[in-house]
């Protein structure tokens, strides 16, 4: 594939748009607010910005990338298509029955979330088919075609199919996708055959009606975009990110819309990954903060740790089971509604509470001066002197300090007899425990001690809290790399083209079909091969195994990574020890006396990793020289300090900082607490470490405010 002319990334967050262009070894980036009628407007709007900046043509840009929550946003707002669900008799309310688990045990009036569809929209066929595909109960053609009808005349634009089994034998779903594209040729159709080929029919159901529910939006838009971009002169290649982590096609998101529901916080995660190659860091807690919420992944060996179904949408306090189960390849992390749009209020126990309801752009935190009357985590940012009201977004987005204080005070101060300042105090430490909480429990739901690892923060708003997040979860190191306000959107331009694939195939240890998984394995190379291919790219593709499995009797899987050899020869000897020792890595411990059974198979294929240089060691290191200051708030203190004041692009390598300090920067600041000091290495980042010895006395002329 030949690229010519710069690549531009764009991703569209809950606030902010954040375009990156990447020309002739330098990038340019901007940020936009979030255009939610038309959000293509914010894109061509940050490239043409971008492009001006780079002295180019957007008609020279040679490739787009693009990420966008608007997927997962038409999930959480139920705002799809109208869409029907055909199902195998007798399965109507799987969607709705859920797995019968409570995500809170002691909750006398909990209420499980709403399915996505209700129940007058899901349909239902004569037939089965048993575990191994054998058909039980023959499909009639003639029954399908009367409920074609039927659907024509209920007008729907979309219609999920998913029958029992179906992963192992689709030929059921295929004659219904036949004769629903003969008698309802209009109409949108999403197979669970081809969604998500896996097994457990309430993860599968729910995501194929979650595919169909966004297709036409999503298709829609993608189809709007391209054009829109090419009236602007950008008539390049247009590919879209993919919540494992890669890149694909505009004509396969199109067709899998529900595979971009986490696209900007893969990107993200990429970004993170390609920064700890670059430093050799193997262990790495990637902090994402934007302005809707804050997502937190493990990092290990540069490689982001993945799983093959999360949530979306969660209802109850983002616990885990209340929201919509989604079945496909993504990177594992936390995602919490943290962040700098994240509106606060006082509960009925008058404790304060952040989140998840965002201001988002429209009318965004009350210091917008847009219209928002209710403070959120950028109010209190500013009142807590982290963010310039006259520097925000590189001036180009003025903030009212003034306004902040009336939100405060009339949302959190009048409730518990606080001014703005503690009220801002009290909404900072709330949002910064959610997320060490979060950053807490991921870590020990996967065997790990945060202690050892290494934080790589950006987003907009993560360099504003990643200090202080860092003193709550024991963290000694945090880098925060150059680009940081739009980490995810660079991390779009690093990302390789890749598709992965996945079967169910159940089959014990003991009753091991060598043939059978080889051919498997063919058959899913060729698949994820193709969809590569189908990007332009004619170059060399390489290819991960990976396959799930269990103790018989157990509820859930480990996934055990295979290499090529291992996965060509489906040696079952090899695929038990490496099963051991992935169980004994989590639970500490093989079970005696129980058979191992695999339920899931995977081939990832992808275009090989660009080479990475390794950050060479500073020579020597000179202590930075400050031109201002600016009064911050240190929690770590609990009081008012004087901070030194910094322009990140004054400060050259080697350059040495101790906290309080404060780097600006066009996208985002840096807060340094009393507790850090910090260093700008050779690439740009700025290590930000833990001061050894006490961090007072500060310098002489620094002034402390009496405690709040």
């Amino acid at each position: 594939m030949s690229i010519f002319g710069g690549r531009l990334g764009v991703d569209i967050g809950g606030t902010f748009t954040d375009v990156v262009l990447e020309q002739e070894g330098q990038r340019f980036s901007t940020k936009v607010l979030t255009t939610y009628a038309a959000p293509e407007d914010a894109i061509v709007e940050g490239m043409h910005r971008v492009c001006s900046k780079a002295g180019i043509a957007a008609s020279t840009i040679g490739q787009i990338i693009h990420g966008t929550t608007l997927a997962t946003n038409a999930l959480i707002e139920r705002r799809g298509a109208k869409t029907a669900l055909i199902t195998t008799e007798g399965f109507r309310d799987v969607i709705e029955m859920r797995t019968e688990s409570r995500f809170e045990q002691y909750d006398l009036n909990l209420t499980l979330p709403e399915p996505l569809l209700p129940r007058n929209r899901r349909y239902t066929v004569k037939e089965r088919m048993d575990a191994r595909g054998q058909v039980l109960v023959p499909l009639e053609r003639t029954e399908v075609e009367a409920l074609a009808e039927e659907l024509r005349e209920a007008g729907y634009d979309s219609v999920a199919v998913g029958l029992l089994h179906s992963y192992v034998n689709d030929a059921h779903e295929r004659m219904i996708h036949d004769v629903l594209a003969e008698r309802l040729p209009g109409v949108m159709i999403s197979l669970s055959s081809e969604v998500s080929p896996q097994m457990r029919e309430y993860e599968r159901f729910n995501t194929t009606i979650a595919n169909a529910f966004i297709k036409p939006l999503m298709k829609s838009y993608l189809v709007r975009l391209k054009g829109r971009l090419a009236d602007e002169g950008a008539s390049c290649p247009i590919f879209l990110m993919h919540s494992g982590g890669g890149i694909i096609s505009l004509e396969s998101a199109s067709e899998f819309p529900v595979r971009l529901v986490e696209s900007g916080p893969a990107g993200g995660a990429v970004f993170a990954a390609d920064i700890a190659a670059r430093h050799g860091l193997k262990k790495v807690l990637s902090f994402d903060m934007g302005g809707t919420t804050a997502k937190i992944c493990l990092i290990k060996n540069y490689t982001p740790k993945t799983a093959r179904v999360f949530e979306v949408a969660r209802t109850y306090r983002f616990k885990k089971g209340s929201g919509m189960p989604i079945s496909i390849p993504v990177i594992d992390m936390v995602e919490i509604g943290a962040g700098g749009g994240s509106l606060a209020h006082v509960d009925s126990m008058n404790q304060i509470r952040v989140g998840p309801e965002s201001a988002g752009s429209e009318p965004g935190p009350a210091c917008y001066g847009r219209g928002g009357k209710r403070p959120a985590v950028t109010d209190a940012d500013v009142i807590l002197g982290k963010i310039d009201p006259q520097n925000f977004a590189g001036g180009t987005i003025p903030l009212f300090s003034d306004e902040s204080a009336s939100a405060l005070e009339a949302e959190i101060g009048g409730r518990l007899g606080m001014d703005a300042l503690e009220s801002a105090w009290g909404v900072a430490e709330v949002v910064d425990e959610n997320m060490a909480n979060a950053a807490r429990v991921h870590a020990v739901e996967n065997g790990e001690d945060l202690s050892d690892y290494t934080m790589i923060a950006f987003g907009g708003a993560a360099p504003l809290h990643a200090g202080r997040l860092c003193e709550k979860l024991g963290i000694s190191r945090c880098l925060v790399p150059p680009g940081a306000g739009v980490g995810s959107a660079i991390g779009f331009l690093r990302a390789p083209f890749s598709f992965e694939a996945n079967r169910t195939l159940f089959m014990r240890l003991a009753r091991f079909d060598t043939q059978r998984v080889t051919r498997l394995f063919d058959e899913m190379e060729e698949e994820a091969t193709r969809v590569v291919r189908s990007c332009g790219w004619e170059g060399e593709i390489l290819t991960e195994y990976k396959i799930y499995m269990r103790y018989a009797g157990q509820g859930w899987e480990i996934p055990v990574t295979l290499t090529p050899e291992e996965a060509r020869a489906a040696d079952p000897t090899v695929i038990l020890q490496r099963f051991e020792r992935e169980y004994v890595n989590l639970f500490g411990r093989t079970v005696k006396g129980l058979e191992a059974e695999i339920t899931v198979w995977s081939v990832n294929a992808h275009t090989p990793p660009t080479p990475v240089t390794a950050v060479e060691a500073l020579s020597g290191t000179r202590a930075a020289s400050s031109q201002a200051a600016r009064r911050i708030f240190d929690a770590g203190l609990g009081r008012q300090v004087e901070a030194d004041a910094y322009d990140r692009a004054d400060l050259p390598a080697g350059s040495a900082l101790r906290g309080p300090a404060v780097v600006t920067e066009e996208e985002t600041t840096i807060v340094l607490p009393s507790s850090r000091v910090a260093v700008t290495l050779n690439d740009g980042c700025i290590d930000i470490r833990l001061e050894e010895q006490s961090p007072a006395p500060h310098k002489a002329d620094r002034k402390e405010v009496a405690h709040v």
